[in-house]
């Protein structure tokens, strides 16, 4: 996927205030609006000045692009980086006609779905009216979602100032994080969104809750995965052992003749819940280095003594 510069495309600083970048839009639109222009990339032109329009023009869009950085250049390969929206608060700003509805796949990549979800209600406004519900992508650790926990959560929040300059706001929260939560679940904070017109309540703010990497586990759905290293004697002959998992260490029994990647199920000791998921052990057979001169012996006895051929049913010596 290539990185869209889109102050290049528009012809602004990084720096240009909502006028100007409103004011670069309209010059190029009438530039290169297909039915008008003698230009022979004319509508490839006026669609990419569309939706570079389409996100410049948004506070909001604008501040989440702004967070990656002026280092990309045009056309150069790009994923977005991990969990790069996480933490940023919006509401979605709608959608520009002068886009032609057809956007590049960085622009869905980065701003699709959860723009368009978030702008819904997006529209004129009455007097008397309800705020926008706003969204924001959080993270958390494992062990808040294993207990539950009351955490405080910082947010960033686009705002225009009078001179026109977008900036981003920081506020924070106490967040009660429910036990048992998984993730892609949302925590919803009454009264936390856009305030009401006309004396009308406030939306609310939706949190998604995604989890951190964990140094051990890893989590889908309700279930946690361990990759737990095991000795190849354990493996082969059976071991009584301890395993972490994020309640405490359990007794784990491994059954003679394990091999690599055998899934052991601790029936539910995942996340909490009514239905609790649960925890899945993958064994690791770990081999001791061979750095001394015993270790490098007993290797090559086990070589002379076991003729073990681990390719020996694929056909090969």
């Amino acid at each position: 996927m290539e990185y869209k510069d889109y102050y290049k495309i528009m012809d602004v600083k990084r720096d240009a205030t909502q006028d100007e970048i409103k004011r670069a839009y309209r010059k190029l639109a009438r530039k290169y609006h297909p039915d008008v222009s003698k230009e022979s990339n004319a509508e490839e032109r006026f669609k990419a000045v569309g939706e570079a329009y389409e996100v410049l023009k948004d506070p909001e869009k604008r501040a989440a692009y702004d967070q990656l950085g002026a280092d990309w250049k045009a056309g150069q390969d790009f994923k977005p980086p991990p969990d790069w929206d996480a933490g940023f608060e919006f509401s979605g700003g709608g959608y520009t006609a002068g886009s032609g509805g057809i956007h590049s796949d960085f622009f869905e990549q980065m701003f699709g779905q959860q723009f368009r979800q978030a702008g819904a209600r997006g529209g004129r406004r009455t007097f008397h009216m309800r705020g926008d519900d706003h969204h924001a992508k959080v993270l958390i650790d494992l062990e808040d979602s294993f207990a539950g926990a009351t955490r405080s959560m910082s947010l960033h929040v686009p705002e225009v100032t009078g001179d026109g300059h977008v900036v981003t706001r920081e506020r924070t929260l106490n967040v009660r994080i429910p036990k048992g939560i998984r993730p892609g679940q949302q925590i919803r904070l009454a009264g936390q969104g856009a305030p009401g017109l006309g004396g009308a309540e406030s939306g609310d703010l939706y949190l998604e809750v995604m989890f951190r990497d964990h140094p051990l586990y890893r989590v889908d759905g309700a279930d946690i995965y361990l990759d737990l290293p095991v000795a190849p004697w354990e493996a082969a002959l059976g071991a009584s052992i301890k395993a972490p998992t994020p309640a405490g260490a359990v007794d784990l029994k491994i059954p003679a003749s394990s091999n690599q990647g055998r899934k052991m199920r601790l029936k539910g000791r995942g996340l909490p819940g009514r239905t609790p998921g649960d925890l899945y052990v993958v064994l690791q057979v770990t081999l001791p280095p061979a750095d001394s001169d015993d270790a490098k012996r007993l290797y090559e006895q086990m070589q002379d003594k076991l003729g073990f051929n681990p390719r020996a049913t694929m056909g090969v010596a």
